[in-house]
């Protein structure tokens, strides 16, 4: 199909687990665990965090949080990374990562000691702030030559360097891509969703007529994707950007509409041909009704859905490559990860079918994720098991 890429191997992290087989037991435990890290913010108010586990973090030299996480999956990839640097050579392979926090955390820091000490650390990379960061040190770890970029769309960042993966290698631009999502928790994006009246003081709770936000969560995951065959195949993918306001979405959900017709036309997929969609499911007011309408619109209400943000947090720029995972992880094991929340509808919500079952089987080939960003910034990646 158009625009068809595959993926050849992919490591993630998040409050699940420190390695990509703890995060798949995790995702599909009996009994899934909720975030359980919190963080203090302006005011002196505690909130729910999706923290990775303690000490889950490989020993790094990096100079920041965000490039250590980066370390952590390379520590995963690396061998597998290396043979197709061999096999391609190194200015055939490309890094993308999104993410939307960078260095920002570091830069904190710095900040508060050249308020306390009057001077910068010495030891303080400004640089390590530009959102193109990651990318840069992904590619310096392994040795890729090829386009090296990052891309920061809010919480679409890290599906959409998939999908710009997939239009690397189909321009001809290069034969294999790094591609994925990493944020890490600091106080600037905690505030600011406080600020916004988007953060939840309890666990997320989507699609319930008692939710009231999100919790901030960290992480990453990185994917090997080539146009050689291989046994998972990103099929497609859909963006828009309906941009109706600069944080909310439009209230009806057309651009996240548009964002998976258009996957289904790329990857040549009928509506009913999806076996599980991966929801964005901020548990915000706004966003759990307007992607309701649309997937109810799109795909009826038949198909099982899921947001796992109860168990990870939102990860922001990492959420889109952390939810990609997951759905390959649910077509890898045949497994739906479970929607975990209180059961109570929303009755101004259109139904969707909402996976309660924990540990439920499916027969799958077939799998979507979306993520929707500030600005109506709409994406969707569709999955094919070979």
């Amino acid at each position: 199909m158009k625009g068809a890429a595959y993926i050849h191997d992919y490591a993630a992290v998040c409050a699940l687990g420190g390695t990509t087989a703890a995060v798949r037991d995790g995702l599909f435990a009996p009994e899934p665990a909720r975030v359980c890290g919190s963080a203090e913010i302006i005011g002196g108010r505690q909130v729910p965090t999706g923290a990775l586990p303690p000490g889950g973090l490989a020993p790094s030299d990096a100079d920041s949080r965000c490039n250590r996480i980066a370390d952590h999956l390379l520590a995963e990839l690396g061998p597998a990374i290396a043979r197709q640097i061999d096999a391609a050579g190194a200015a055939r392979v490309a890094v993308v990562v999104g993410t939307s926090t960078s260095g920002v955390r570091e830069g904190e820091a710095a900040m508060r000691a050249r308020l306390h000490d009057g001077a910068w650390p010495k030891d303080f990379r400004y640089s390590v702030q530009e959102l193109g960061d990651t990318a840069r040190h992904v590619a310096m770890r392994t040795g890729a030559r090829g386009p090296v970029f990052g891309i920061s769309t809010a919480c679409t960042s890290g599906a959409k360097s998939l999908a710009s993966a997939a239009r690397l290698i189909e321009a001809g631009l290069c034969d294999v891509a790094i591609a994925g999502g990493i944020d890490s928790l600091c106080a600037l994006t905690l505030n600011g969703f406080a600020a916004l009246d988007s953060l939840s003081e309890t666990i997320a709770n989507p699609f319930s007529r008692n939710r009231r936000g999100i919790n901030i969560g960290e992480g990453g995951a990185l994917f090997i994707v080539s146009d050689a065959p291989s046994g998972m195949r990103l099929a497609g993918f859909g963006e828009s950007a309906d941009a109706y306001h600069i944080s909310s979405p439009d209230p009806e959900g057309r651009g996240a509409e548009a964002a998976m017709r258009r996957a289904l036309e790329r990857s040549a997929f009928a509506a009913n041909d999806v076996g599980y969609l991966n929801l964005h499911g901020t548990a915000t007011k706004l966003n759990d009704i307007m992607e309701a309408k649309a997937v109810s619109r799109v795909f009826g209400t038949d198909l099982p859905c899921s947001s796992t943000k109860p168990m990870t947090g939102h990860m922001l720029g990492a959420a889109g490559a952390c939810e990609a995972a997951f759905s390959i992880m649910a077509l890898e094991r045949q497994a739906l990860p479970a929607h975990l929340w209180d059961g109570e509808r929303d009755d101004e919500l259109p139904f969707i079918r909402l996976v309660d079952t924990r540990g439920e089987t499916a027969a799958l080939r077939r799998a979507m994720s979306c993520s929707y960003a500030f600005g109506g910034n709409n994406i969707a990646l569709a999955f094919e098991a070979a």
